[in-house]
């Protein structure tokens, strides 16, 4: 008996080549689509990158190999409007976005789905390195089985309407498992390199976007101690986030962090090491990804970045947010990155971090 039709997300690259893979040897009624996100502005340094000429290509190729329907969808606009803007904005606010998150949640899963649905598809598929269960009349969301590649962190924004048409069929591999496999069905792609983190910023530099293509501009304010002292200036609260060291322009007898961002006085904040350190912040815009809204505080373990350990903190629901408090100071918490918090291999819910206390 056939499965159910799945879209699968394509980018051209090797785990979402062999996620396709997968679910056809699974038996599904699979379908390949990759995604035009990036507006005609942006470039692609590396034609192999994401959204570029070589990557539908590459997708294409391995449709053609696996005998799937193949299509490509234009989501330009909602990627510039949902994704981008959204990302510039943030940052004129004195914040640090993770624009993957948003992209996830509107884009690769809300606006993809919708679409299959257009298409009689039931599911879509992606190749994040993550694992969906259903247990107990829940879908749990949990990390990858490769730790080194594991990406629950960008996916705690799925909640479970959403999860229940999704599936992550390489999350229960490793990367050099999939990669193996790639290269026993010959698939040209088994040993391209991974995508870098932001996407539309092939070149890394994400200031110079901001200010050619964001509209953040340069607006130059100072750099003050916490007593109010002027110790040097800068030239755009956008070229700054919270523990940063290099790139001030100021000398001192020892080595000066940034420690907070003020938009409303278009001032930076810089301390020493020990002031970049606190325990306690609030998460706004929460997302219970288990389905399960506790009402009271519990103990889990929170992660404060995607490339950061998760250590353990009491969690305290407070109407619209969350507060979160670390039993140990933790380094850099950032406005504007997200909190997701963990119960074992469990994504319980995240949110977006609004203000250290």
């Amino acid at each position: 008996m056939t499965k159910p039709k799945v879209m699968v997300a394509m980018s051209g690259g090797v785990d979402s080549s062999v996620a396709a893979v997968i679910l056809k040897e699974q038996g599904y009624d699979v379908v390949g689509a990759t995604i035009k996100l990036w507006p005609e502005y942006i470039e692609p340094l590396d034609e192999g990158g994401c959204c570029s000429l070589s990557a539908v290509e590459d997708a294409r190729r391995v449709a053609n190999k696996l005998e799937i329907p193949f299509y490509v969808l234009n989501m330009q606009a909602e990627f510039q409007k949902l994704v981008i803007d959204r990302f510039s904005a943030e940052y004129a606010r004195g914040r640090t976005p993770n624009p993957c998150i948003e992209c996830n949640r509107s884009i690769k899963f809300g606006k993809l789905l919708s679409m299959a649905k257009k298409l009689d598809i039931e599911y879509v598929a992606t190749g994040h390195y993550a694992r969906i269960h259903f247990q107990d009349g829940r879908y749990r969301l949990l990390r990858g089985t490769d730790n080194h590649k594991d990406q629950s962190y960008t996916l705690y924004a799925l909640g479970q309407e959403l999860l229940a048409k999704i599936l992550f069929p390489v999350g229960e591999y490793t990367k050099d498992q999939i990669r193996a496999k790639a290269s026993e069905i010959g698939l040209r792609v088994a040993n391209k390199p991974d995508s870098q983190e932001i996407c539309f910023i092939p070149d890394n530099d994400y200031k110079q976007f901001l200010e050619l293509h964001g509209q953040v501009h340069s607006q130059p304010g100072d750099i003050v101690d916490q007593q109010g002292n002027v110790l040097g200036r800068h030239q755009g609260i956008h070229n700054f986030t919270i523990g940063q060291r290099k790139g001030l322009g100021i000398s001192a007898e020892a080595p000066l962090y940034v420690i907070d961002i003020n938009p409303e006085t278009n001032q930076i904040v810089v301390g020493h090491n020990l002031e970049v350190f606190s325990r306690s912040f609030r998460v706004a815009d929460f997302t219970w990804t288990s389905g399960v809204t506790p009402s009271a505080p519990f103990t889990a373990e929170a992660k404060i970045r995607y490339h950061a350990d998760p250590h353990p903190a009491e969690v305290i629901p407070s109407g619209d947010f969350v507060q979160i408090r670390f039993l140990e100071p933790q380094r850099a918490i950032t406005p504007g990155q997200s909190a997701v918090v963990y119960d074992g291999e469990e994504v319980l819910g995240g949110g977006i971090i609004l203000s250290r206390d």
